[in-house]
């Protein structure tokens, strides 16, 4: 999937490297400083209930080339963004990524 970003389009890849930026964005580490993971955890609910902040922080995690933060909020906060169909097509994306699909499928219930 891709997206437009300030003019540029940047392709969301939902792979293991999404998967590791993501818990690193979202993750619990313990008190030795290992990762715990949790980013697909914490993002689905987060994606189903329409957050907005947690859909930005997903397509900032997934974009290649990266964007900032600011970026996607933008690309949100436009009113010409259809916002609904942007929450479609991630979770689209995500079901059909083979690195996250499996678990995708298990938290989305």
């Amino acid at each position: 999937m891709e997206v437009i970003i300030k003019g540029k389009k940047h392709q969301l890849n939902f792979g293991v490297g999404f998967v590791r930026e993501l818990d690193r964005f979202y993750g619990l580490s313990n008190q030795a400083g290992f990762n715990l993971g949790l980013g697909l955890t914490k993002a689905i609910p987060g994606l189903k209930s329409y957050d907005t902040s947690v859909l930005a922080e997903v397509i900032q995690c997934a974009s290649e080339p990266s964007v900032t933060l600011a970026d996607v909020d933008a690309l949100i906060d436009n009113p010409k963004t259809d916002v609904e169909k942007l929450f479609d097509d991630v979770l689209k994306g995500l079901e059909e990524a083979n690195a996250v699909k499996l678990a995708v499928k298990k938290l989305k219930g």
